[in-house]
């Protein structure tokens, strides 16, 4: 797929000045546990009564410019400082700075930024044009200015010709698109998007992927983009933030992130991997404590394949075997007890014979460098 192409900036960033776009101080929001929230208390293990925590005094810096995303599980409090950085929220404590300036109190239309959501909130008995201008209606921008930036807007996500067209006539990634167009318009210094792909199939979600990625290094402005799903993350973000139980896990980029987790959480959610603990650990690195390495990183030996001094290596019987075209994911029942995770491309093996391993005796081995210890 072509990016797309801007003949005009629809969004001009300010000069990059060294002052993060967004800055987060001992950020924290609490709902009452009343009312609707018993349902996600009793599902939070809360008892009734005390407050919901749905961020706990976070922390973080986002540089301008950035593309960064939140990833996190349902309830990890991710949407829900997206939306104290857009205003919808107010915080329980703590600061939000955009630019260097307080607006933690200030309403949404008070900040300088935009907000693209799931169900892209399109008026249905609007044109396209309609909706892409509506912001600078409401702005009481000039009629020649609108018509331009509207085009500009529209050539930037590729539906120049489509201003006529109602949102009901269009696909799901045309509407999103449209969405996209709306909040570009008015030219924000940070574009939130909550999990603007989610309603989309596969195979389009991950062309907008890209072309999300392609729009926002054309424009320059901050894109944060909150996710559960960690492979869009590693997809599109410069830098990201895994959150769990309203709480930051781990800030870095997606090499970072998955070369390097810093806890059992991070190396477990972002991408697979294999967690040694306890008498496995002990029996397998040598000392107590919580592990991690990379189902890639292992490779199958032969029961009898010998171990490098700079590798490790462990006996088992391939128990399960997935083929999944180009490669093939093994489980390995260990001597030692537990399970591993294997994970080999399949370059000059069939489906027939990668199948055929199930039940056969190996030696797994792997350098003792990408064996990471992580805080449980």
């Amino acid at each position: 797929m072509s990016s797309p192409t801007v003949s005009a900036p629809v969004a001009a960033s300010a000069p990059h000045s060294g002052v993060p776009a967004v800055t987060l101080v001992e950020l924290a929001k609490e709902f009452p546990n009343n009312g609707a929230g018993r349902r996600v208390a009793k599902a939070m293990q809360i008892t009734a009564g005390e407050p919901i925590v749905a961020v706990d005094g976070i922390n973080l810096e986002i540089q301008d410019g950035e593309f960064f995303s939140m990833l996190g599980p349902s309830g990890s409090g991710k949407t829900t400082t997206l939306r104290m950085i857009a205003g919808f929220e107010l915080p329980t404590r703590g600061q939000i700075l955009l630019h260097g300036h307080d607006v933690s109190r200030k309403a949404p239309f008070e900040r300088d930024v935009n907000t693209v959501f799931q169900d892209y909130a399109l008026f249905p008995h609007m044109t396209v044009g309609e909706n892409v201008a509506y912001g600078l209606v409401i702005r009481k921008v000039p009629r020649a200015e609108r018509e331009t930036r509207v085009a500009d807007a529209l050539r930037m996500v590729r539906l120049e010709g489509y201003e006529g067209r109602k949102p009901g006539q269009l696909s799901g990634g045309q509407r999103q698109r449209v969405a996209l167009a709306r909040a570009l318009v008015n030219r924000p210094r940070v574009l939130l998007l909550d999990e603007p792909l989610g309603a989309l199939d596969l195979k389009l979600r991950e062309e907008m992927q890209l072309e999300l990625k392609a729009i926002q290094q054309q424009v320059g402005i901050t894109f944060i983009y909150v996710t559960h799903d960690q492979e869009e993350a590693l997809t599109m973000s410069d830098r990201l933030a895994v959150f769990n139980r309203g709480r930051i896990e781990q800030v870095g980029t997606p090499a970072d992130l998955y070369e390097r987790p810093a806890t059992a959480f991070v190396a477990g959610f972002v991408g697979t991997s294999n967690l040694l603990r306890g008498a496995v650990a002990e029996a397998l690195v040598g000392q107590a404590g919580a592990y991690t390495v990379r189902p890639e990183k292992i490779r199958l030996g032969e029961p009898d394949a010998i171990v490098a001094e700079d590798e490790m290596g462990a006996d088992g019987v391939i128990r399960t075997v997935v083929y999944l075209g180009p490669d093939t994911r093994y489980i390995v029942a260990l001597a030692a007890g537990s399970d591993l995770v294997v994970t080999q491309q399949n370059l000059n093996t069939s489906s027939m014979e990668v199948l055929a391993a199930r039940g056969r005796p190996v030696r797994l081995i792997w350098k003792r460098q990408h064996v990471l210890r992580v805080q449980e």
